[in-house]
């Protein structure tokens, strides 16, 4: 029987990729560069600082300058932190059948606490969910299994009987690592090096309501 859902939250609860690719604008306008449209950094979203600035600067981690363009991209997705951000369609009812039936949920992201708090705030999911573990909540984070179980330990919930649904394939290897039941978001950013169908979830839903009937 399963006790609690867990969620990632950029592109399986909300769909934050107009804010992140409108501060990647910001920046590339800065650096003299044309801004990218929304369909080609929409991919990128749920790898974060890395994945934009690789699609809109073509570099990585630890090449010179990105520590630099990282900070200042940051800073400018906090000034817009929730002007374009909204939850996937489905995903209110999802949440409110959760409710009924007595089953907890909870939000377990990479997104550090600066930006997730005031994110949930705006769309009202923070004095609803039972745990929310942020990118800086546990010494490692996904596709490690420590935020996980820090999640489960916080929502009161053993691991086998919890469900971790995400868009990326390492949101489904951290589920699978802690214990937990996978469930792949189809209709979420899914990245750009796989598709959901060779991440090995226990299921794959393309709409949110599809999880009411796993459980």
């Amino acid at each position: 029987m399963i006790e609690a859902v867990l969620f990632d939250l950029d592109g399986t609860l909300a769909d934050s990729a107009p804010d992140l690719g409108a501060a990647l604008n910001l920046l590339l306008v800065e650096e003299g560069r044309v801004p990218l449209p929304l369909a080609r950094t929409r991919p990128h979203t749920s790898n974060g600082v890395r994945g934009l600035l690789g699609a809109g600067f073509g570099i990585n981690p630890g090449d010179g300058n990105y520590a630099a363009l990282a900070k200042r991209f940051l800073d400018h997705y906090e000034n817009i932190l929730c002007q374009g951000t909204t939850l996937f369609p489905g995903i209110l009812e999802l949440l409110a059948a959760l409710d009924e039936r007595g089953i907890s949920w909870g939000i377990v992201t990479n997104k550090m606490q600066r930006f997730t708090l005031p994110l949930v705030d705006s769309l009202n999911l923070r004095h609803r969910a039972a745990c929310i573990v942020s990118g800086d909540s546990s010494p490692r984070i996904k596709p490690h299994p420590d935020p996980l179980w820090l999640a489960c330990i916080a929502a009161q919930v053993e691991p086998s009987r919890s469900l971790y649904v995400g868009d990326d394939l390492r949101d489904i290897l951290a589920g699978r690592s802690a214990g937990l039941g996978t469930v792949a978001a189809a209709y979420g950013y899914l990245g750009c090096d796989s598709t959901p169908d060779t991440w090995q979830a226990d299921a794959i839903v393309t709409q949110p309501e599809q999880i009411l009937d796993l459980l």
